[in-house]
């Protein structure tokens, strides 16, 4: 278990929510992803390093993986930042917390440092997989991961250019891949995690390390639907969009995508 490396990643991730937290003072809370986004990406890398593993195609493939999704990340939430610098969910917790805000966001950032050091530890042990490289299960987890990053941009480029249109303003999004889930750019990020207990499975060189990587989906499904993901937005979507939005939840899956209902 690569102690120091782990150690060091769990302390870069609450300086780097600190830092956060100081930034979303100025009423640009949306920098919260931005930074959670490229300090994430970096402690896996250093997981990822850290491990040792034995097999430096794994390595590689686990280091290009991370990077390509927090670059890609990065890059798309500066974009939004740049536009819409209030993220609504922090808007709303602010307004909810009123005197006690700033104690009670610093803690909830510092929360979200303590979750995110359950990912590094699910990527750590895909890295940590002993098993010759390449295996069946490498390939099919870098398939999941690129097809779940690709996913996400394309989601996230249809949203911005309908609300880009004037006469889409104060509507809610229908087209693409919105059509069949409400919230597609959180079912992708949910689907990239779990590339990685499929990587630490390759080989079947199973031991009590490679439990950790089954973390990451299960983590960011819990918090993506009952924490800091959907609730809070689906609150801020029904107070701006009133009943059209209340009808779209009626008609459209809130996470995995499906069939559309008659509503």
């Amino acid at each position: 278990m690569p102690t120091n490396a782990l150690i060091f990643a769990a302390a870069f991730m609450c300086v780097a929510m600190s830092v956060g937290y100081i930034v979303q003072r100025n009423g640009r809370s949306v920098w919260i992803d931005v930074i959670w986004s490229a300090s994430t990406g970096i402690a896996c890398l250093v997981g990822i390093i850290g491990a040792h593993g034995e097999s430096l195609g794994r390595t590689l493939l686990l280091a290009a993986l991370v990077s390509f999704w927090s670059l890609r990340l990065v890059i798309s939430l500066t974009q939004r930042a740049l536009r819409f610098p209030e993220d609504p969910r922090y808007k709303a917790l602010r307004e909810e917390w009123g005197d006690a805000v700033e104690r009670k966001m610093f803690l909830a950032l510092q929360a979200q440092a303590i979750a995110s050091f359950g990912l590094v530890l699910g990527v750590t042990a895909a890295a940590a997989n002993p098993a010759p490289f390449p295996h069946l299960l490498d390939l099919l987890g870098a398939l999941v991961a690129v097809a779940s990053v690709v996913g996400g941009a394309i989601a996230d480029t249809q949203l911005t250019k309908f609300r880009l249109q004037p006469e889409n303003k104060g509507q809610v999004c229908e087209v693409g891949l919105w059509r069949y889930t409400r919230h597609p750019n959180y079912f992708f990020e949910w689907l990239w995690w779990c590339s990685f207990p499929v990587i630490a499975l390759a080989g079947f060189a199973i031991d009590w390390f490679t439990i950790f990587a089954l973390l990451p989906p299960v983590m960011m499904y819990v918090l993506l639907n009952y924490g800091s993901g959907i609730p809070p937005l689906e609150k801020h979507m029904v107070a701006s969009r009133g009943e059209a939005y209340v009808q779209l939840q009626s008609r459209v899956n809130a996470f995995f995508p499906g069939p559309r209902r008659e509503g």
